[in-house]
């Protein structure tokens, strides 16, 4: 998602664009973003040129909502919140690590895609990811030049 973000204003972005860039399968990315639709958090724009977007704004995605569209967990229990962590019944740290993962949670809720996109450091990143996927292609366009040379 804030890969999507930091590409937003060049239109939709393709899954493969996102793969590419992050090193994760696009098989994964499809199953994500199709949970992220179902959550209204991107919508898909078919056709040539075509990819998802964002479907509000970046201040009005916080991090939280799209951890729960992608059924991840923040959770820092051992026993996923359940309370069977000791032997079948609630350790003694249980409440601990409850409230920890609530308070993760909460924070995570504070958070938007436009807070992280303006962050320097995220910034420094994306510039690297591009440069270095378009000194991939570069290098994929010399190697046809060359053989087509030969």
């Amino acid at each position: 998602m804030l890969d999507l973000a930091l590409h937003a204003q060049h239109g939709p972005v393709s899954l493969a664009d996102i793969s590419e860039r992050q090193g994760i399968s696009l098989s994964y990315l499809e199953q994500l973003f199709a949970k992220l639709r179902r959550s209204n958090l991107v919508s898909s724009v078919r056709g040539p040129g075509g990819g998802y977007q964002l479907s509000r704004t970046m201040q009005g995605i916080q991090v939280a909502q799209v951890i729960d569209a992608v059924n991840e967990s923040v959770d820092a229990t051992r026993c996923q919140g359940l309370g069977d962590c000791h032997a079948g019944d609630t350790c003694l740290t249980h409440h601990l690590w409850c409230d920890l993962s609530q308070q993760i949670h909460e924070f995570l809720s504070g958070i938007s895609l436009a807070d992280l996109v303006t962050r320097r450091e995220v910034q420094e990143v994306a510039q690297r990811q591009d440069l270095r996927r378009c000194g991939s292609k570069m290098q994929q366009l010399d190697k046809i030049e060359t053989s087509a040379v030969e």
